[in-house]
């Protein structure tokens, strides 16, 4: 862990974004402007995420004031989008050690704007704006090289790592303080109808290129090693990896924090 300063009643995340960023304008006076219009004109960390998002995603069809609204409108009528924004934060700062600061995340990592743009999907494609939820969804596709359904239902504290490729289909259900990286895919194993997605547990990693297919449950602190193809369930505190992926260990940590790529087993022998 990076530091104890999350745990402190005196820590305010968006009172520290704005001290990095001033300190990032100083260091680098040439972005001066883009970090004025991005944050310090801002009042609030949802006024920058519904602009920076808006600037992103916004194109000749729909335009950034437009887009910028209907954040607004999001962030403002569901409170709790805001503080899954702010878990987000928090874990990618804990977990990535490319990322010393709170601002990075906010201001460069598309993983982290994917997750947020789909946040605000999510609502709009639950008041019954599909047809909206579903052009930002191919916006988001072509922007951040990520594509995730509407319907997919995420927890809080994700950390969505580079987050080229990732596919998370109509039926994907996440839970809360997951890290992912590039390229997984939560897809369905057929054509079938209904509900045919994974089911991710709380504390959960998932490899680099993974796939994981069906409508299969991964539990809580379970770790899938990259580029594995998963099609049945995964037990909670398992460590799995291979095509088709098959269990080779048993975690004593929350993968999702600890970030450990490894595949060393405890708790019995094993073959790779």
């Amino acid at each position: 862990m990076k530091k104890d300063h999350l745990n402190s009643p005196d820590f305010d995340l968006w009172q520290t974004i704005r001290e990095e960023t001033e300190t990032a304008v100083a260091a680098e006076p040439m972005l001066a402007s883009f970090l004025h219009q991005t944050v310090l004109r801002h009042e609030t960390l949802d006024s920058v995420l519904a602009y920076h998002l808006s600037s992103k995603l916004s194109g000749t069809i729909m335009d950034a004031r437009a887009l910028f609204e209907i954040y607004q409108q999001a962030l403002a009528s569901d409170a709790h989008i805001s503080k899954c924004v702010e878990a987000d934060l928090k874990a990618i700062y804990e977990r990535d050690p490319a990322c010393d600061e709170y601002s990075l995340p906010l201001l460069y990592f598309k993983g982290f704007h994917a997750i947020q743009a789909h946040r605000i999907n999510h609502w709009l494609y639950q008041n019954d704006r599909k047809t909206l939820a579903y052009f930002l969804q191919n916006r988001m596709s072509e922007v951040f090289g990520t594509d995730i359904h509407p319907a997919a239902r995420f927890g809080r504290g994700l950390m969505l790592d580079h987050a080229t490729g990732f596919v998370a289909g109509e039926t994907a259900v996440l839970g809360n303080n997951i890290s992912i990286l590039h390229g997984v895919t939560l897809g369905g194993s057929g054509k079938e109808s209904g509900d045919r997605h994974p089911k991710v547990g709380d504390g959960v990693m998932i490899g680099a290129n993974a796939s994981v297919l069906g409508n299969i449950r991964i539990g809580e602190n379970a770790k899938i090693g990259a580029g594995s193809v998963v099609v049945a369930d995964v037990p909670p505190s398992v460590t799995v990896v291979g095509v088709p992926a098959k269990p080779v260990g048993r975690s004593l940590k929350t993968p999702s924090a600890d970030m450990d790529q490894s595949l060393q087993a405890v708790g019995w022998d094993f073959v790779i």
